[in-house]
């Protein structure tokens, strides 16, 4: 999902104001996700194209850098991976709207130097991993997915992000959906 009056919201807020004060420059900043920034670049870009007076500036710095910038009115808009919270709701200084502007998907990745088939994986082998019980990609979990791989008996090593992430939050909400013991 995605938070506050944003995408469509902002141009049909941009028309408005805009048809007011054609002779002035409209500037409306936002800040939040970056998973969305190249699309809504396209999209302020080719509305500025036909509307010269309104600049539509938005900085991709996470998804936890959009809400705290929404919550603190610094931002027209912005934009968030997963929804705000009822908490951070009721931190507002006012009403935010949520609705979708970008549909995408979050998957594991992974580099096995020497593997060169694609690798299946089920929601538990993932939290399994992630939950430090699966640590060799050699194992037997990960063989069975995976019949006539050559797995090496070598470490996985996990990263994630470490800011505010509407990924990481997309991430570990499914790992708790397939795992009762990640949640």
């Amino acid at each position: 999902m995605r938070l506050g009056g944003h995408a469509a919201a902002v141009l049909a807020g941009a028309v408005a104001i805009g048809a007011g004060l054609s002779a002035q420059t409209v500037q409306i900043n936002g800040a939040g996700a970056t998973f969305p920034y190249p699309i809504y670049s396209k999209w302020f870009s080719e509305y500025n194209k036909l509307h010269p007076n309104v600049q539509i500036n938005y900085q991709s710095l996470g998804s936890g850098a959009g809400i705290r910038q929404m919550t603190s009115r610094t931002v027209f808009f912005g934009a968030t991976d997963g929804p705000m919270t009822n908490e951070q709701l009721q931190a507002a200084p006012g009403r935010i709207l949520h609705f979708p502007t970008v549909l995408g998907a979050v998957v594991p990745v992974y580099n096995i130097p020497g593997v060169t088939q694609e690798l299946k994986f089920t929601g538990a082998v993932l939290s399994d991993i992630y939950l430090g019980k699966i640590t060799r990609w050699n194992d037997p979990a990960i063989a069975k997915l995976n019949g006539g791989a050559n797995l090496p008996a070598t470490d996985i090593v996990v990263v994630h992000r470490s800011e505010g992430s509407g990924t990481t939050y997309i991430w570990v909400d499914y790992l708790s959906k397939v795992s009762p013991e990640f949640r």
